[in-house]
Formats: C-alpha cells, structure tokens, sequence
C-alpha cells in the first residue's frame, strides 16, 4: 500500500512538473522596445514623432555623435525638452564609422567624455552611451580596450552599451569585447550583402541564438522598421545606399528594400514565444517622421511596437475626370500596414487607351490590359498613388495581383 502510495505520488509531482514546464514553454515574455533615433537634424516633425508615437517606447537611444572615416568629429544637437518631455530614460549614442583603420584613442575618449558632460547638463536623466562601431573582427581588441579606457568615465547609473555585429560570432575576441560592456544590441538588419535583402528571419534567428551563447549579460536586438535604395553601378556593385530619400524616383539600376512590418511583427511574435537566454528587448531603426519617406508610417510603426495585428487593405481605384470618357488610376492603401507595390493591375472593360505613371507602364495580354510594376516601391498606410490612366466608355474594374 505504502509503496503504490509512492509511486502514485511520484506519478503526480512528474506530471505536475510536465505541466509547468509545457505552461512555461507556451508563455509568451513581452520584451520591451527601445527606439533609435538617428536624425541629425531636429525638425518639428521629428519632435512631433517623439511626442506622439513614442507610448510603445521604453528608452531613446539618441545619435550624439560621430567619427567619420577620415576621422573627423562632429556632434549632433538634439531638443532637450522633447527628449526630457517624453519622460523616458535617454542613452547618448556615439557612432564611429566601421572603416576607420585607426583612431587616437585619447583624442577619442575626450570626445566621448565632452559628450558625456554637455548631456548630464539636460533637463532629463541620461541612463548611458551606446557605442555603435562597426569594425572588422581583426579591430576588436584595440575596441575593447577603448571600451575599458571609457568605462571609468561612467557614472554609477550609467550604462555602457555596444552594438554587435553576427560576423564577429566566430571571433575569440568577442568575449573580451562583450565584457567591458553592461549590455549589447546585436545588429541582424542591413548586414548582409544588399542582394541577400534588408532582413532575413532565417538568418537572423541564427544568429540569435549563436550571440546567446557569447551574452553574459542582459542584451537587445536590433530590427528594421524602414526601406533603402540601393544603386548600382555598371559592373554590379553598390554604388550608394539611399535611405531617407523619396522612393517613388527614376533611377536606373537600383533596386528598394524593404522591411515588411508584417513580416516584422510574425517575427516578433515568434521571438517573444521562444526568446534566446538573455534577450531583454527590441531596437527598432529608427523612428519614423513625417519627414522620413523610408521609414515606416507611423500607423504601422505603432501597430507594431504595439503588438496590434496589422490590417492590410490595398485597392485599385478609377477616378472620373472632367473627361466623361477618362478615368485615372489610383492605388490607395487605406489599411495601417505599409505595403509593396502590386506587379499588375488589372484592367477590365471596354477601353480604348491607357497609360502608367510612377514607375507602370502599359501592357497587353490574353486577358486584355493591365499596368505592370517596372520597380519596386512602398505604399504607407493611408496614403495613394497615381498609377496611370484608361480612356474607356465606362468606368472600368480594376484588381491589383501580387
């Protein structure tokens, strides 16, 4: 009796234990988003963003900063009242341009600590500095030494924070460089080749899970929340990288990228479900403005950050004209998720003649006419496009096809 007691008893606690473990399995860890904000020009509209669209926010990790590549300093000026007006912690980011050879690391280190001095004079609390440098793995140990060089300039609630790259995953001296700081943000967007495209889940989750196995202390992410061009020259490589310029522009031999909040936020999702050890929240790049015709709208930004499910609607409309007989084609995105560009519109009805704008151009097939994509572009949520026009004897139905 006693030992089918026991054994039942060992029966139940096992059982108990499973079902701890399966619950703890399944619960989703919310982690917090901290935001970049990289303007180096402080206009109304970015003020605006921060006031508006940070609720989802923890933190502003602010550009303060940088060392270009002939090494030239500059700083960076924000305004201190919308920073210490949003009420959140503020971290001083320096960058220094990873291909930069060689650095004096006094000369450096004084413009770090001038940095330091001008900011804890701001009406709010700063809660550190993010270096962000990304240099090549053979540079790490002369980093991490200017990291232990910069610590002493800290004071006691102040953080030292890195950015991290996944092509110093098999380096013996990322250890090193990890431990002189407090915590790190493991960059997983814009990494790769341009051809391998802005952000790759597949990737990036490999990465994580290799970086978890290097952090010995809290880190974070790093994801995109915007689009780049990239232009290419006759012979196939990167000429320049635009990434806060209109996107709807003729240019010959470039391609857009572009990271599809959607795709983003199942990402997210995943993430939060089954997150690496050590992972304590998201950096998004970077804030969307008004301003920012790359970045996000801040109807999916919010969305996003939110953890709101995206609702995406994007439909072809003809409008009428003083013309009874000509209609002008809109695309109009009136969901709150920024959208790529459909390939075809569809044309149907009895008409004569037709033209695309903004980067469609007329086409005829088996099934009659229709506006084919000539490139890649981006519709934000709530905005429309002038795609073309049809010259028809009555308003025709228009379908977009991806």
């Amino acid at each position: 009796m006693v030992s089918t007691l026991s054994r039942w008893i060992t029966r139940l606690a096992w059982l108990l234990s499973a079902a701890a473990l399966t619950a703890c399995a399944g619960k989703t860890t919310p982690l917090p988003n901290d935001a970049y904000v990289w303007q180096r020009q402080w206009t109304p509209g970015l003020v605006h963003a921060l006031a508006e669209d940070g609720a989802s926010v923890h933190a502003w990790r602010v550009l303060a900063g940088e060392m270009d590549v002939h090494g030239q300093w500059r700083t960076f000026t924000p305004d201190w009242r919308a920073l210490a007006g949003s009420g959140k912690p503020v971290i001083a980011v320096v960058r220094i341009e990873g291909q930069l050879q060689q650095w004096d690391e006094a000369t450096l280190l004084a413009d770090v600590q001038a940095v330091l001095a001008l900011w804890r004079q701001q009406p709010f609390m700063l809660a550190g500095v993010e270096i962000d440098h990304d240099c090549a793995t053979s540079r790490l140990p002369a980093y991490a030494h200017f990291l232990q060089a910069l610590r002493p300039s800290l004071w006691p609630h102040e953080r030292l924070s890195v950015t991290a790259l996944p092509t110093w995953l098999d380096s013996p001296d990322l250890d090193a460089l990890l431990a002189q700081a407090d915590e790190s943000v493991l960059q997983v967007h814009a990494v790769q080749s341009p051809r391998a495209g802005l952000f790759n889940a597949a990737s990036a989750d490999r990465w994580l899970a290799a970086f978890a196995h290097h952090a010995r202390k809290p880190w974070r992410v790093a994801l995109p929340a915007y689009g780049t061009r990239v232009n290419w020259d006759d012979q196939g490589r990167v000429a320049s990288i635009d990434s806060e310029r209109p996107t709807l522009v003729s240019a010959e031999g470039a391609s857009e990228l572009f990271a599809d909040p959607r795709a983003m936020q199942r990402f997210v999702a995943t993430l939060e479900k089954d997150a690496p050890r050590g992972l304590a929240g998201i950096v998004w790049f970077r804030l969307p403005t008004g301003d920012d015709a790359r970045a996000w709208s801040a109807a999916s930004w919010r969305a996003v950050l939110g953890r709101t499910p995206l609702q995406a609607s994007l439909l072809a409309r003809a409008g009428a004209t003083d013309d009874p007989h000509r209609y002008d084609v809109q695309l109009v995105n009136d969901g709150d998720a920024d959208l790529s560009l459909p390939p075809l519109i569809r044309i149907n009805g009895a008409c004569q003649a037709a033209d695309g704008v903004n980067g469609y151009g007329l086409q005829r097939g088996e099934r009659g006419l229709y506006l084919q994509r000539g490139r890649v572009g981006v519709l934000r949520a709530g905005r429309q496009l002038a795609v073309g026009w049809v010259r028809c004897d009555a308003a025709p139905g228009l379908s977009v096809e991806f």
